[in-house]
């Protein structure tokens, strides 16, 4: 499943700058974001706090935007935000512009499918894989069978199928999943120390009952 839908948004000319002026928009529940591109100028905009952030909640960090700013619309992709650590609510947004037809470079989600052989333990060493994909066409997330795997059995970047029109960046000796025996905890051994002290207690119930 791709990405193919272009999410339009409408943003607002920003024209103060500094902590004082990010603080006022937050406080008017507006995000202060940028538009980067490398064939204009930074763009410095703010969006509707509820609206973008529910774009960033539904569609992840690597949406494609079409943003409406003063007429012209700036067909962006999602880069980086910056969350409060408090609210949780998002502070600051960098976009990236981008052409039609333009190929970037993505980190996307990896995520097992099946389950693994009886007796195994899952462990995976990686969540995402950077890959290259035609912008309009960025797969949400690229999924991997482990349906019975065995104790010793891996599966790397190189091991994951490509959607279409995208192709593997990351290291393909990228471990994303381990293969290993459960962890089982030790079961705790009886000292001598115990055994002295249950056989002090039982001398002592006895000195008593004489």
């Amino acid at each position: 499943m791709s990405k193919s839908n272009i999410i339009r948004i409408s943003a607002l000319p920003r024209t103060e700058f500094g902590k004082g002026a990010s603080r006022r928009l937050r406080r008017d529940w507006r995000v202060p974001a940028v538009l980067y591109g490398s064939f204009h100028e930074p763009i410095h905009v703010s969006f509707d706090l509820l609206e973008f952030q529910g774009i960033v909640r539904n569609h992840g960090v690597n949406a494609i935007l079409e943003v409406e700013v003063d007429g012209e619309n700036n067909l962006c992709m999602i880069k980086a935000v910056d969350q409060n650590v408090l609210t949780l609510d998002i502070d600051h947004a960098d976009l990236l512009s981008v052409k039609r037809g333009e190929t970037v470079e993505v980190d996307v989600p990896v995520v097992s499918e099946g389950e693994a052989g009886p007796g195994t333990q899952v462990v995976q060493d990686a969540d995402t894989v950077t890959i290259e994909a035609d912008v309009l066409s960025i797969p949400e997330e690229i999924t991997f069978s482990i349906e019975g795997k065995e104790v010793g059995d891996q599966v790397t970047a190189g091991d994951l199928k490509m959607p279409g029109n995208t192709s593997l960046v990351s290291d393909a000796d990228t471990l994303i999943v381990n293969i290993i025996e459960p962890e089982v905890a030790p079961e705790p051994e009886e000292t001598d120390d115990a055994v002295t002290t249950e056989a002090d207690a039982a001398e002592d119930k006895g000195d008593s009952e004489e």
